[in-house]
């Protein structure tokens, strides 16, 4: 089983714990306004290699990576679940981390029974799912990706099921992510994860803007600040106070 795979990166520092051998895949559905990869999005892109290939680039640099391991991120790893088996297949015979970090539009409940058994396999072999929820609001997240959310919501519930640890990012994007009334319904909503292990409110930063001129494609968030950093923490705070009602609702005390 090949992989369509967009880049790798030896030294990855914010793609999970610890320094971490990065697998960019190719191909995603998502088409996400602040996207920085928009080179990965087309699904017949990229460059055809084997896992035994790519854990063999893992091991030249094995020393660099204690506390860290392997993750594989986008693009959308789910789209291309048996290649991930393998990979995670040779990782985990030498007790190596992995990870995904996913959109999770991917996941549908009434999905090919197949395909979700493989879903159930791949789960089995991953230690941490960095899980990027866009929006909370339905309307909000197709207006900001062009798919809907339930999906989404739908994988973060069915990761707690799997007692598979996750991380939630959430890309704060002023006057795009940060109304108080979605970040603490987003807050509410992972506040009833059991699974959850940290939460992740990144800042919206400009940087990808440059990739779309050279690209010569429409950069939808043009003229859009980036966020500030005082004012993450306001934001990040927001979140906070509904993942700590929904946990009180639950008696769940930390």
């Amino acid at each position: 089983m090949q992989g369509r795979i967009h880049s790798l990166e030896s030294f990855g520092t914010v793609d999970g714990p610890g320094t971490r051998f990065v697998v960019f895949v190719q191909g995603c559905p998502m088409r996400c306004a602040y996207c920085h990869n928009p080179d990965t999005w087309d699904m017949n892109g990229g460059t055809l290699m084997e896992p035994e290939y790519i854990f063999e680039q893992y091991k030249r640099n094995e020393a660099f990576y204690h506390g860290g391991g392997i993750t594989v991120t986008g693009g959308e790893p789910l789209m291309q679940v048996d290649f991930l088996i393998d990979l995670f297949t040779l990782a985990k015979a030498e007790n190596v981390h992995t990870c995904i970090d996913s959109s999770g539009i991917a996941y549908k409940k009434n999905a090919n029974p197949e395909w979700l058994a493989k879903l159930d396999k791949l789960m089995t072999l991953t230690n941490l799912v960095m899980l990027d929820i866009k929006h909370i609001d339905p309307e909000k997240h197709k207006e900001l990706t062009s798919q809907p959310n339930e999906g989404i919501l739908a994988f973060a519930e069915y990761l707690d099921e799997k007692h598979v640890d996750v991380w939630i990012r959430h890309v704060i994007v002023p006057g795009v992510t940060d109304d108080d009334q979605y970040l603490y319904q987003l807050g509410y909503f992972i506040g009833g994860l059991s699974n959850l292990k940290a939460l992740d409110a990144l800042p919206y930063h400009t940087m990808g803007e440059s990739k779309y001129e050279k690209l010569g494609m429409e950069y939808k968030l043009a003229g859009v600040p980036a966020m500030d950093k005082d004012k993450l923490i306001e934001k990040k705070k927001v979140i906070l106070n509904g993942l700590r009602k929904r946990r009180e609702e639950l008696g769940i005390h930390e």
